[in-house]
């Protein structure tokens, strides 16, 4: 699992490869909820383009960076999602919950 942050205006981008398993869940929580509750950004989108495969650990991390920002009144956006994060996302029946675009352009145009 790599985690890369970059930021484009007001916004903070994390950059996820690899897996998100129930091994390395806790560092990206960890990484999405502090950027989040300390740095106050308005809105954090998360890239899972590169990711291969997500358990539910992972999934429990997404939705714990979405409530955190939900408490801030920020947004927080997944793009990319594979064919693999996605199906996860529906089979959990938590697709909806999330604001999601395909890429990163249309998620900083809306």
């Amino acid at each position: 699992m790599q985690i890369s942050t970059r930021r484009k205006d007001k916004t903070t981008i994390f950059d996820l490869s690899g897996d998100i398993d129930f091994a390395n869940s806790p560092v990206v929580r960890d990484s999405v909820l502090r950027e989040i509750r300390e740095s106050r950004t308005p809105c954090v989108v998360v890239n899972l383009s590169q990711v291969r495969y997500m358990d539910s650990s992972g999934v429990a991390s997404m939705v714990e960076g979405l409530k955190a920002s939900r408490d801030l009144g920020s947004r927080f956006i997944l793009v990319g999602l594979t064919t693999s994060t996605r199906e996860v996302l529906q089979l959990s029946r938590l697709i909806k919950v999330f604001e999601v675009y395909d890429n990163e352009e249309q998620a900083m145009t809306s």
